[in-house]
């Protein structure tokens, strides 16, 4: 089982310095792999340029400036030249199966915040100070920096990387270990369903309010993207007011993992069986495609665009796909099992005699079936069909 840590990092004024150099030369070595690529296509003899001759040029590289490209391990380097690899081959994945996707594009010293080491000791070493009470990471060209190690690593450390969030530096670690011993069983089984009003509704009946971090600080971000917008590009003002933005949506987020992890952990203790429905988050946040007014041209019909625009907004807000994420991986730590489903008519069946009715669900909130009169809370509707599906389906595949 592998395993991933994050820590905060406490740099010195001089280590800050040198990370951002490191970002900085890694960005360069990142852009000019890419210019490569597309001077070679672009050539009459449309060459292609692989990783393996780009890494076969590293050496030649550091030694023509050894005062930037030198300073740096040459194994991190070889992993941003196969982060442009695998950039180049999922472009090439997504031009085969008929999408429309971007070319891989330059990336900004601002917007190239990770640089990977693959292997600990190559270049890096975690806690490279035993004797030290303080916990400290060695990497090559900044020295030991300080680390805020908030959990014991468990596990042989396989991976490491350095990701500037803001103002703020990370380590991430990722260790491999063995599978740990399952939580004790329960005999529990739950089903959710994801919602907007309340964040979840389970099937015994319980909600989880939907916390709104986005729509909470929607006015604070409001007044710091104006402030931004009237700061002139490369002031000092400007670089303070990026500053407070990003600020502000590192809070949100980290408050949308924080509830996420709490509300996952405490379904994973209480219950042996989790079925959930499989959300195509994407499809459900799709833009209307526009379309034309036939009898006015140039004008076009009305697609609730508005309206969809605010839902989209309450989805984004409310992290659907980062919850099931952390509720899959601490239910593979524990032992325990989830599911997705298929969510296809669960808030329109009736729990009690499956009829099957649009007119089951008057309201957002109500369910009163049409054929036995049933009454409940169409969220925990949703949730039991939910949970008998995922019952039905797992022990289909036992049998």
């Amino acid at each position: 089982m592998v395993r991933a840590y994050k820590f905060l990092m406490r740099p010195t004024v001089g280590q800050q310095g040198a990370l951002a150099e490191m970002l900085r030369d890694h960005c360069s070595l990142y852009s000019g792999a890419l210019q490569e690529r597309r001077d070679a296509h672009r050539h009459v003899s449309k060459t292609t340029v692989r990783y393996g001759q780009q890494s076969a040029q590293l050496k030649d590289i550091r030694a023509f400036d050894p005062e930037c490209q030198g300073r740096w391990s040459f194994s991190s380097q070889q992993a941003t030249l196969r982060r442009l690899d695998r950039a180049f081959a999922a472009f090439i994945r997504r031009v085969k199966a008929g999408d429309k996707p971007g070319y891989p594009r330059f990336r900004s010293g601002k917007r190239f915040d990770t640089v990977d080491f693959p292997k600990d000791g190559d270049g890096c070493r975690w806690d490279a100070t035993p004797h030290d009470p303080v916990t400290r990471v060695r990497l090559q060209g900044v020295g030991h920096v300080r680390v805020h190690q908030r959990r014991p690593v468990v596990g042989k450390v396989k991976t490491i990387s350095v990701k500037r969030e803001g103002r703020r530096w990370y380590v991430i670690l990722t260790a491999e270990k063995a599978q740990g011993e399952p939580l004790e069983p329960t005999g529990c089984v739950v089903g959710i369903d994801m919602g907007i009003a309340h964040f979840l509704a389970d099937s015994h009946g319980e909600f989880v309010p939907n916390p709104r971090y986005g729509q909470k600080a929607a006015t604070a971000l409001e007044t710091a993207q104006q402030a931004l917008s009237r700061c002139k590009r490369g002031s000092k003002r400007r670089r303070k007011a990026v500053q407070a933005v990003a600020g502000l949506h590192g809070k949100v987020r980290r408050q949308r993992l924080d509830h996420a992890h709490k509300t996952a952990l405490a379904y994973v203790r209480g219950n042996d069986f989790i079925a959930h429905e499989d959300l195509k988050i994407r499809n459900m946040s799709r833009i209307p495609v526009p379309k034309l007014d036939p009898e006015q041209s140039g004008r076009f019909l009305p697609n609730g665009a508005a309206v969809k625009a605010g839902l989209n907004r309450s989805i984004a807000d409310a992290g659907w796909g980062v919850f099931l994420q952390i509720l899959t991986a601490k239910a593979e730590c524990a032992g325990r099992v989830v599911m997705a489903v298929d969510p296809s008519n669960a808030s329109r069946r009736c729990p009690e005699c499956g009829h099957i009715a649009k007119e089951n669900r008057p309201t957002q909130e109500k369910f009163h079936c049409q054929a036995c009169g049933h009454h409940a809370h169409a969220d925990t509707v949703g949730a039991l069909n939910v949970l008998r599906a995922g019952l039905v389906r797992r022990d289909a595949r036992q049998g």
